[in-house]
């Protein structure tokens, strides 16, 4: 099948013609090719469904130009924000409008009148942050908040902690500008009955719009009123009620929530309200789910501004995932806990409306478990485990807990009547055998709930369908909404008929008619909907290929097709800072360049019926993959702990199968291989990369970027410098320190740091007695057959060590993520490989766990650190945090992520480098630059050290240099410390006769490498 057939696998017959129309009239994009469809089939929910294509508008003339053509064709339409709809809302059959790229302006702020205008696009967070410049604030705040977008929460009528007091999105929104199918655009807001007389009589499409819902208001007013639960977090349904006088005929309010079935939403005017600055935090601690919710009306009179709950699913399932939050440890006894907030204008304020309660609880009989947390820092650790509640809800296969899924998802009460609803809600999930991992906005009646629903057989998806429908008639019963947070998309709009009565139901027909006559917009959500278990993401056809993998994946049952399964939606990796994950997205703001967009290529991929059919020969899963740095942020800051540079190495070395890689993967994958080559004449190697022409020459040759300084080999290495040491005398015994590639050859200074720290903490330093290499550049490429046999090699050459339980240090943290990661999951049942994992260490790891007693140098200077992403991802900082602590250093960690240089990546030539470069100047190299000269710069990856010195005048030091620095408190280090700074001057005029015997060598050297290279077995595998 060729790349247009393929385009047209179950598309309309009009698909092609339909994308040349709209390419011709978009100044954004238009993709309509085989990978973006299958990127944009799934949302947050179990549902999938690919779209005819996408559109990404750059301004809204795109909108309606794009509409124009839609309408020709009689294609249906949607809008999409951040793509985490729990309902299934922003998926089908139609087209897609993605806001997030392009259309993401904060347009105008008013402080004085408290409101933004803004696009669809822009993050919730972004206009928080600049509200709260002003002291304001935009009040909805759902879990997403760093990701989802303005638009999509106007279409989801979004929700959060703090909607206790700021509302609803819908309290929030105080106009909108939207566009509908066929093509008007207005301003709609408030209308007075002048205005709405003035609007009628003019006529056209507007007017009819506003006399529809003017015979609506006056034909349903009395079922509105009455059909609506009246409790505070009432989603479902069509916001008719604000069509009513007492609402003054607000239209903007009445679209909120529509999720795409009405108007596409261009602009929204927000209101912003004054936000005090202080918290305290009350916990309580319950012995299970239901009587938590009994003590809320009582709660509530004490003012709180958030009152939340999360069960101890949720701290299982952190526990299982090796993610457990500090916070858990604050927590009261229990098996259930409320978080109750307080805001104050000072600390005394929040922390006196804290003790309040507290008091209060004093001085009941049996009270419920409690502490009071004041501290700022205490609280957000506090707050992370229930802000972890979202993606912790949902569990691998085979780390101990369930696949969590949404669809019964945020059903709502009235908090007076909370308790007994959790008591019948309990019942229930217990009469059908389910599992439920239970948390919600205990102050608002809101209970979240992610369900281990079968959706694989038709058993199962026959119970399935049995629950949600007795599921929905108990929370009818009990006066609630079937959705009080998500909106009810594909996954409940077929029970709203069991929730709303049927003039009332026939009130939210008409309105769909009056806006969306022919039925074009987002069509079969909410109304006419698609039945509740169709177009399932597994359902009962779910036949994942079995594919023969190189990696073992051992905490996903062996099965690649559930290790990228994992991913579910939640959409985490979209945000633009915090955290490691994800910088190619952050430069890029590219679905494709997402760790969820990545996974949900590899999930079609991987599915039998899914639509990329070519397997491992997959064209869009290596573009897609191809911007992924290997960071590994995702492998820790991924709720569900998606590892997409493991899937990557796995991919490209199926992809490269029986041909041959890119001439970057011999360049720099192989770089434990030149740098020997290069260590027998490491000046005339530096000649070949650093003459002027020459060094350019053979960059080009390795598909480098001729923009990188190519790192200088040393002028001796770590190895021929230990090979001259006397051993110290052991007092406390071996420790093995690993020479790596990069501090061998290109950095021995930090070895040497290391084993004049060692031995200070009263260590014998050995090392291996034969040269070797992990193979971490290896991994970059999908070299795995290669890897496997160093790590063999290792394993053997080591193995007397590894059973005497010699301890092993490794300084480089990507060397020491082999270790600890890729070398169990490629040998997950070799004792050997185990051990080595669990007895290799960083240095900080080493000193704090096997010296604890020994005297950490104090060191009065400030420092910037910068950890390296797999130290991040894989070791975590927690141990280099507290030696820098116990230093005395003043430490100042920017929220960098990724430095952008991610091993080899920042080297390649093209994109790569160019998204290397955004990387780094995202915060890193921005905040170096800033930094008092007198700062010491703290990095222990080389990738880390090489960005910093290529982007700025500075140079990074490894924490073992700035431990010796400490011990040696301004000393000259030991004559034989090998030098390895970069040269001030040429570094080959002085040693060189003429250019032509430096163009001579540099090219003997070249060709003498490959040379070598070629003798290495397993190349192209």
């Amino acid at each position: 099948m060729n790349a247009v057939e393929a385009e047209g696998q179950e598309s309309p017959s009009y698909a092609r013609e339909l994308r040349d129309a709209l390419t011709g009239v978009v100044e954004g994009e238009v993709r309509f090719g085989l990978g973006d469809r299958a990127l944009y089939a799934y949302d947050g929910s179990i549902f999938r469904q690919r779209p005819i294509g996408v559109v990404v508008p750059r301004h809204a003339a795109d909108v309606e130009a794009s509409l124009e053509v839609c309408r020709r064709f009689g294609a249906p339409v949607f809008g999409r924000g951040g793509g985490t709809g729990l309902a299934g809302q922003t998926v089908n059959e139609a087209v897609c409008f993605d806001f997030s790229k392009y259309l993401n302006e904060i347009v105008e702020l008013d402080r004085d009148r408290r409101q933004a205008r803004v696009q669809p696009g822009v993050i919730c967070d972004q206009l928080r942050a600049a509200a709260g410049e002003h002291g304001l604030t935009f009040g909805p705040d759902p879990a997403t908040h760093d990701h989802a977008t303005i638009g999509g929460m106007v279409g989801n009528n979004s929700c959060g902690t703090h909607s206790l007091v700021a509302g609803k999105t819908v309290d929030n929104v105080d106009e909108l500008e939207v566009v509908t199918y066929d093509g008007v655009r207005m301003r709609v807001g408030a209308t007075d009955e002048a205005e709405l007389e003035r609007i009628i009589a003019a006529g056209g499409r507007r007017g009819a719009i506003y006399a529809g819902m003017r015979h609506i208001r006056d034909t349903y007013a009395d079922v509105i009123r009455s059909g609506m639960p009246d409790i505070p977090r009432r989603v479902s349904g069509y916001n008719l009620d604000q069509l009513l006088p007492e609402n003054g005929f607000q239209v903007a309010r009445a679209l909120v929530g529509s999720e795409s079935t009405l108007a596409l939403t261009l602009q929204a005017r927000c209101r912003l309200i004054p936000w005090a600055p202080h918290r305290a935090t009350v916990v309580l601690g319950y012995p299970d789910v239901p009587s938590s919710a009994d003590d809320v009306p009582w709660l509530l009179g004490f003012g709180p501004i958030g009152v939340e709950f999360f069960s101890e699913h949720v701290v299982a399932n952190l526990r299982a995932k090796r993610m457990e939050p500090a916070g858990i440890g604050m927590l009261p006894p229990g098996k259930g806990w409320l978080l109750v907030e307080f805001g104050g204008d000072s600390p005394a304020e929040a922390a006196a409306a804290g003790q309040s309660l507290v008091a209060a609880l004093d001085r009941r009989d049996s009270a419920p478990s409690h502490r009071l947390y004041r501290e700022p820092g205490e609280q957000a650790t506090l707050w992370r485990v229930r802000n972890e509640a979202v993606g912790s809800s949902r569990m691998p296969v085979g780390l101990g807990g369930h696949a969590g899924w949404p669809n019964w998802e945020d059903a709502a009460v009235a908090p007076q009547v909370l308790g007994d609803y959790l008591r019948a809600y309990v019942r229930l999930l217990d009469r059908f055998g389910y599992h439920g991992v239970i948390f919600g906005h205990w102050g608002q009646g809101c209970v979240h709930c992610r369900i281990d629903f079968d959706l694989r057989t038709t058993e199962g998806i026959a119970t399935y369908r049995r629950f949600m429908e007795e599921a929905a008639d108990l929370v009818a019963s009990f006066g609630g909404a079937l959705s009080g947070e998500h909106g009810d998309g594909h996954g409940r709009a077929e029970l709203w008929q069991r929730m709303f009565p049927p003039r009332l139901m026939a009130a939210f027909e008409e309105f769909k008619r009056v806006w969306d006559p022919d039925g074009r917009m987002n069509p079969h959500k909410l109304m006419d909907p698609y039945p509740l278990d169709s177009h399932l993401r597994e359902g009962p056809d779910y036949r994942p290929r079995q594919l023969v993998t190189a990696f073992r994946y051992p905490q996903d049952g062996g099965a690649f097709s559930e290790a990228v399964g994992r991913c579910f939606g939640v959409g985490k990796c979209r945000h633009l800072e915090g955290g490691v994950m994800c910088p190619s997205f952050m430069v890029t703001r590219e679905e494709r360049h997402s760790t969820r967009g990545r996974s949900r290529l590899l999930q079609e991929m991987a599915d039998g019926s899914g639509s990329l059919t070519r397997g491992w020969r997959s064209p869009e899963v290596k573009e897609a993959l191809d911007l992924c740095l290997s960071c590994k942020g995702c492998r820790r800051d991924c709720p569900v702990q998606v590892d997409v540079a493991t899937y990557k190495a796995e991919f490209l070395h199926h992809f490269y199968a029986g041909r041959p890689r890119p001439r970057q993967a011999y360049a720099l994958g192989l770089i434990n291989v030149w740098a020997r080559l290069a260590s027998h004449g490491p000046l005339l190697a530096n000649a070949a990369t650093h003459t002027p022409l020459l060094g350019d020459l053979v960059k080009a040759a390795g598909g480098i970027a001729v923009q990188r300084d190519a790192p200088r080999f040393a002028s001796a290495t770590f190895a021929e410098w230990a090979r001259g040491q006397r051993p110290s005398a052991p007092e406390k015994g071996r420790v093995l320190l690993w020479p790596d590639t990069f501090t061998n050859f290109f950095r021995p200074r930090v070895g040497v740091a290391a084993v004049e720290v060692l031995e200070a903490a009263g260590y014998q330093v050995v090392h291996p007695a034969a040269a070797l290499c992990c193979g971490r550049p290896l991994y970059d490429y999908g070299m795995l057959s290669l890897a496997r046999r160093y790590l063999r090699r290792i394993l053997r050459v080591l193995g007397p060590e590894i059973d005497l339980g010699t301890p092993m240090v490794v300084l480089e943290p990507s060397c020491l993520a082999v270790f600890r990661d890729e070398l169990v999951n490629l040998y997950p049942d070799d004792a050997r490989a185990r051990r080595l994992a669990a007895q290799s260490f960083t240095l900080a790891e080493f000193l704090t766990l096997r010296a604890p007693d020994w005297p950490i140098p104090r060191l009065d200077r400030a420092a910037l650190v910068q950890p390296h992403c797999h130290h991040h991802a894989v070791m975590g900082f927690a141990a280099d945090s507290e030696v820098l602590r116990r230093m005395g250093l003043r430490v100042q960690q920017p929220d960098a992520g990724c430095c952008g240089m991610a091993g080899s990546f920042g080297y390649e030539a093209g994109e790569k480098y160019r998204v290397s470069i955004a990387a780094g100047e995202r915060v890193l190299l921005p905040a170096i630059r800033a930094t008092d000269p007198s700062t010491l710069i703290v990095a222990d990856g080389f990738s880390c050290q090489a960005q910093i010195s290529g982007g700025t005048d500075r140079e990074a030091m490894h924490l073992a240099e700035v431990l010796a620095i400490a011990m040696r408190q301004g000393a000259e280090p030991p004559a034989a410390y090998p030098e390895t700074h970069r040269p001030t001057t040429d570094p080959v005029s002085s040693r060189t006769a003429s250019r032509g015997a430096r163009l001579a060598v540099g090219a003997g050297v070249l060709v003498a490498g490959l040379a070598a290279a070629r003798r290495y077995r397993g190349l192209r595998h």
